[in-house]
């Protein structure tokens, strides 16, 4: 009997395949559950929830295709300024004056439009080098002369906004050159979607693909988390950080272009008002797909939450206030969030860090660090 019932056994359950498959299918799965959990994806669940709420509250205009237009529209250019603070938040340096670049930079190319015959694509390329130079001198302040960051670079913002005020005298530079091929850059568009998503998306793949696919981005998350260790692994940090502040200021600078195109004048004070939902935007990002990490494609989510959220109390006839009352809101859930996540993570590397106490493991730990924030990320 047990001869018949092992000659007649399958080959697949004798050599153990249908455990292995099955096993293969169990962890496929729990890579599912964990990509879908309301850890990972949380900002996209209160997203569809939002939909809803405002589909059943204002049924005759939210749950339009022109609505979805007027989202994307209309924070493709916030979603570009969220953009260019991620690299320096994911070094762990902040840049207030990204918002003030952005003045900066679209009153330089509207002025250059209206007062000289430059031809157009060297204006915008002057005015993008003007953010360049702003990341200049922020990396100048914050690296070389040690100052904290968030002072800095909110310093430099404020001398940044009087120098367009002396320079304008706070008047918008407005002419009918501005109507032509300057204003094609932002108002351009295909089906109804302007140019300015298709920047957005651009930076979104390129910071990606830094973050996630090269050895930089992995160093730029380990400065991040830990920068005396990074810097014990024989890493440049002073140089990574240098960096991060002058993309900063190029990427401000190329989406003040795209704002002073999408209004169509230089305005003095057009930048302002990106600042709090870009910061609202990177921070809520930090909270989706890489659990306290700042990250391109959970900005994405983020802008879109917040857009959508702000967009329906318009449509449903909600006062001014509330919308900066949604944004100030979910910027400080994103904030105690973040943290919270950060602090798990890095209690999580510290633990694992510990070893027998001796003098090799002990100068182990610094390499340790970035080469787990590496295989991490890898």
């Amino acid at each position: 009997m047990n001869t018949t019932s092992a000659a007649t056994a399958s080959p697949s359950a004798t050599f153990g395949v249908r455990p292995a498959a099955a096993a293969t299918r169990g962890a496929v799965g729990r890579r599912i559950r964990g990509a879908l959990s309301v850890r990972k994806v949380g900002g996209v669940y209160v997203l569809i929830m939002i939909v809803v709420y405002f589909s059943v509250t204002v049924p005759k205009t939210f749950p339009q295709w022109d609505t979805v237009r007027q989202i994307l529209n209309g924070n493709a250019v916030s979603a570009m300024a969220a953009l260019a603070l991620i690299i320096p938040m994911a070094a762990g340096v902040f840049d207030i004056s990204v918002a003030y670049t952005m003045s900066l930079s679209g009153v330089i190319s509207a002025w250059l439009v209206v007062h000289t015959g430059l031809p157009l694509g060297v204006a915008i390329v002057l005015a993008v080098l003007a953010g360049t130079g702003v990341g200049i001198i922020n990396g100048v302040v914050v690296v070389v002369m040690r100052i904290e960051s968030l002072i800095a670079t909110l310093a430099t913002g404020s001398l940044i906004q009087a120098l367009i005020t002396m320079v304008t005298h706070d008047n918008s530079i407005s002419h009918s050159k501005l109507n032509g091929s300057f204003s094609k850059i932002a108002q351009g568009s295909l089906q109804g979607l302007t140019l300015p998503i298709l920047y957005a998306l651009v930076m979104t793949l390129a910071i990606w693909h830094l973050q996630q696919h090269t050895a930089t981005g992995r160093r730029l998350y380990a400065v991040g988390f830990n920068r005396d260790a990074t810097r014990l692994a024989g890493i440049n940090t002073n140089a990574l950080r240098f960096s991060t502040l002058v993309l900063s200021g190029t990427l401000a600078g190329a989406t003040g272009v795209v704002l002073a195109s999408s209004i169509g004048s230089g305005s003095p004070t057009a930048g302002t008002p990106y600042l709090l939902f870009a910061f609202a935007a990177v921070f809520l990002g930090a909270t989706q797909l890489k659990e306290g990490r700042f990250n391109a494609w959970g900005t994405i989510i983020a802008v879109l939450l917040l857009g959508t959220g702000t967009t329906g109390l318009g449509l449903a006839g909600a006062p001014s206030w509330a919308r900066s009352m949604f944004t100030g809101i979910v910027l400080i859930a994103a904030l105690a969030v973040t943290g919270l996540q950060r602090r798990s993570v890095g209690g999580a590397r510290r633990r694992s860090w510990k070893r027998p106490a001796n003098d090799r493991d002990a100068t182990q730990h610094p390499t340790a660090t970035v080469q787990q924030q590496e295989g991490e990320q890898q």
